[in-house]
Parts: C-alpha cells; sequence; structure tokens
C-alpha cells in the first residue's frame, strides 16, 4: 500500500460574485450542501490523502471549519482524524497566493501535493486516483483534461481570426491538479501570475501530464452551471 504523504489544497476564497450569491461561492448551497461539502466529501477516498488545508475567505474561516465538520473532517471525528489532518487558513488576494498559503500550511511529511478548486466540488474519486498515480509513477505534475468539442478560434484585438488550432491536440484542464512537492515549490518561489498551477510548472521548463478527467468535474461558476451540478447530482442519485 502507498504511503500516506498526499496533500490536498482546497482553494475556496472564491466571491461567487457571478452566481449572484450573497455569501462566498464555496459556501452556496448545492442541493442543500454548501459547495465546500461537495468538494470534500469527494476527495475523501483520495489515495494516500494524509492532509487537507482548505483556503477560504478569511472571514468564513469558522464557517468552513463547520463545513469540514460536516463532511466528517475534524479532529474530534475519531473516524478519521489519525489519518487525515485538516487546517483551514485564510486566502489572499490573488490564487497564486492563496495556493502559496495552503502550501505552506502543509507538514514536511507531504510529498505529492494536490491542488484543487471548491468549485469543481463534483469531481469523481477516480479523477483524484488517475492523478495521484501519475505523479507517483514519476510525473513532476499531472492534471486532468478533457477533449475539447467545439471549434476553437484565436482572434486578435479587433475581433478578427488569426487562426483556428486542431482541437484534436487540445483538452479543457480540470482540476485537482497534482505535484511532485518539490516542483510545485520551485513553481511557486517564481511569479504566481497563472491562471493555473500547472502554468507556472510549465515555465519552469517542466513537462506536465494530462490524464483522464471527468465531465461531472464541471467548474461552477454561473446560476447555469450550478443548475447542471444539480442535475448531475440527481441523475447519481438516481442510478445508485
Amino acid at each position: 500500500m502507498a504511503s500516506a504523504d498526499v496533500g490536498l489544497v482546497i482553494v475556496a476564497a472564491g466571491s461567487g460574485t457571478r452566481l449572484g450569491a450573497e455569501v462566498p461561492k464555496a459556501f452556496v448551497p448545492l442541493a442543500g450542501v454548501p459547495i465546500l461539502g461537495h468538494a470534500l466529501r469527494g476527495a475523501r477516498s483520495c489515495p494516500g490523502l494524509a492532509e487537507v488545508v482548505v483556503v477560504g475567505p478569511s472571514r468564513w474561516l469558522g464557517q468552513a471549519e463547520e463545513v469540514c465538520r460536516s463532511a466528517g473532517f475534524a479532529s474530534d471525528d475519531e473516524s478519521v482524524s489519525d489519518a487525515v489532518s485538516v487546517t483551514v487558513v485564510a486566502g489572499g488576494a490573488t490564487r497564486g497566493d492563496s495556493v502559496a498559503a495552503g502550501l505552506a500550511a502543509l507538514s514536511d511529511a507531504v510529498r505529492v501535493v494536490l491542488v484543487h478548486d471548491a468549485a469543481r466540488c463534483l469531481t469523481p474519486p477516480a479523477v483524484f486516483a488517475r492523478v495521484v498515480k501519475a505523479v507517483r509513477a514519476g510525473a513532476g505534475a499531472a492534471v486532468p483534461g478533457v477533449p475539447v468539442v467545439d471549434t476553437i478560434k484565436q482572434v486578435d484585438a479587433a475581433g478578427l481570426v488569426v487562426g483556428t488550432p486542431d482541437r484534436a491536440v487540445l483538452r479543457a484542464i480540470q482540476t485537482p491538479q497534482g505535484f511532485a512537492r518539490a516542483v510545485l515549490e520551485r513553481a511557486h518561489a517564481g511569479s504566481p501570475d497563472a491562471t493555473d498551477d500547472a502554468g507556472l510548472v510549465e515555465r519552469l521548463g517542466e513537462p506536465v501530464l494530462v490524464v483522464a478527467g471527468d465531465e461531472r468535474a464541471l467548474k461552477v461558476t454561473t446560476c447555469d452551471d450550478l443548475d447542471r451540478a444539480a442535475r448531475f447530482l440527481t441523475a447519481g442519485a438516481a442510478g445508485a
């Protein structure tokens, strides 16, 4: 059995503005459970999981701790506390700052780091497993992705098409993104300005492996996304 040396950083510091919510996105209910709660439940069976760090809005840390308890992650839950430690920390001004805060909260025992968006709250356990397996097999960075089905056009500042990439070689990237800890720390030592952590690793010249993602790992950003996620939950309950 692989050692328990996987640390999971869940980025839950988003405002939820595009959802039109009165609470931060991670606390918006989805089928009666906060988005963060679904993200935590989906991560529970991650292979080798030893530590979880939730990076939340500074004024909502108490609520984040309560969601962790409800999802079965808490220091007073004897069934999981010996295997998985849970920490809640405040996010920073940017996504990069928030991930760095989560990374800093992990113990030295963590060798594989997963960075996961709470907004991708329905990511199936199999995706976590594929990412961890790839990093354990030697990939410095591994990310889940799905094929792009739409035709993509590259345009200039005037809105004119300047190119049409071959969609056969394009992937829409999801989370969790997995890294050998040393690789991710080197990536964050430089400029943290990137849309994802894999982008920071790419700047180092390090290879990033893409593994199979899943359509259920959609990012909840708009009300339409929330409705789609609810439909996935309904379909899953019907098929259970």
